[in-house]
């Protein structure tokens, strides 16, 4: 599932960072690439929730989308307009939302699309 999404992500002309398995791993990656353009993130890594990432890409106007195995009641109120997909996951559904994220954005597609997530593990 992970290739199948890196490759759907890569053809549409993304360029995929990570993964990475940690929370402090993904600030770190989010704070050495100031030209990122959308994210995905599973909401959990290891023993982490993700949701400081999403705090930082947030204030950063980075749109990102959530993956997840868990019920929708598991994602703070906050985030509740923030695209959620559900593992196993729907890689052309995963893609075409990135997508739409930088379109409402007025970012061009085709940057760099950082992977916070177990799900390419």
């Amino acid at each position: 599932m992970a290739d199948d999404l890196a490759q759907s992500l890569e053809e549409n002309g993304a360029v995929v960072l990570g993964p990475v398995r940690t929370v402090s791993a993904a600030l770190d990656l989010i704070h050495s690439q100031p030209d990122l353009d959308a994210a995905l993130l599973d909401v959990n890594l290891g023993r982490e929730q993700v949701f400081p990432v999403a705090e930082a890409l947030e204030a950063l106007h980075v749109p990102f989308c959530f993956t997840t195995g868990y019920e929708p009641s598991s994602i703070p109120e906050r985030f509740a307009g923030v695209a959620r997909f559900e593992k196993p996951l729907n890689c052309d559904a995963v893609t075409r939302a990135l997508s739409e994220s930088l379109i409402h954005q007025q970012r061009e597609p085709g940057a760099q699309i950082q992977a916070s997530s177990s799900v390419y593990g």
